[in-house]
């Protein structure tokens, strides 16, 4: 076991040795849904009749058409994503709680026995006070959360998939390089047709099962995160 552990944290090491003194590189498009979509050709349900006057006639309903719908309906379509997030939020909670108690008991008369057994008690105890007992406790808590997230980018994705009811699920990812870091973006999730602006744009809140991840790889990625011996070590030790 011990073995394994070590030859697998081996094998994720020397995965980023052959990147040394080189810029991440981008993630290929090629097998992924957008490039899928995108080149392949779906077969219509019903294909439309002809006239002899289709060719020539000056109004077609298509999208390359001077007035028809630019909007994206269909696999391979591409449409801008706008994601602006500003999102806050403050909670804030306090418990207390005390208790005191306090019991005295003792037989300071009863048919003279209590005296009789005093005889016998060493000097200073009596019956009279036979035992006492004090409790008290208390307990607070206390506790807050506050967030502030703002997030503004824009994204072009493309319609991967037609599901039967009409939904469009979207996919896009972006990358950019800079220097030796690389900054992604990848959105995916479901969208009505009719949500889509005349200006080809939907925003993130009308996207449902939104997926939107913000991150970045490179060397400033690798230092910010802790090394794998620290990772595992913070997993295994129980304190």
């Amino acid at each position: 076991m011990r073995f394994l552990l070590v030859t697998a944290l081996a094998a994720s090491g020397c995965g980023k040795l052959d990147q040394v003194g080189r810029a991440p590189e981008f993630s290929g498009l090629e097998g992924t849904d957008q490039h899928y979509a995108m080149y392949s050709a779906t077969l219509p349900e019903d294909v439309p009749a002809q006239t002899a006057s289709d060719g020539s006639s000056l109004w077609t309903a298509g999208t390359d058409s001077l007035f028809g719908d630019r909007r994206a309906a269909k696999r391979g379509d591409i449409l801008t994503v706008v994601i602006e997030i500003d999102d806050s939020a403050s909670i804030s909670n306090s418990t207390g709680r005390s208790r005191t108690g306090q019991q005295k008991s003792g037989l300071p008369d009863l048919l003279g026995i209590p005296q009789r057994i005093d005889e016998s008690l060493p000097d200073g105890a009596s019956m009279a006070e036979a035992y006492e007992t004090k409790s008290s406790s208390t307990f607070k808590g206390q506790g807050s959360v506050s967030r502030n997230e703002k997030l503004t980018l824009r994204i072009a994705a493309t319609v991967v998939e037609e599901l039967p009811n009409g939904v469009l699920k979207v996919e896009g990812q972006q990358e950019v390089r800079v220097n030796f870091e690389m900054r992604e973006l990848i959105v995916t999730g479901y969208v009505r047709p009719a949500d889509i602006s005349r200006q080809n744009e939907i925003t993130y809140d009308k996207i449902a099962g939104a997926r939107i991840a913000y991150g970045g790889r490179g060397q400033i990625t690798d230092v910010q995160q802790p090394t794998y011996g620290q990772q595992v070590a913070d997993i295994v030790m129980p304190f």
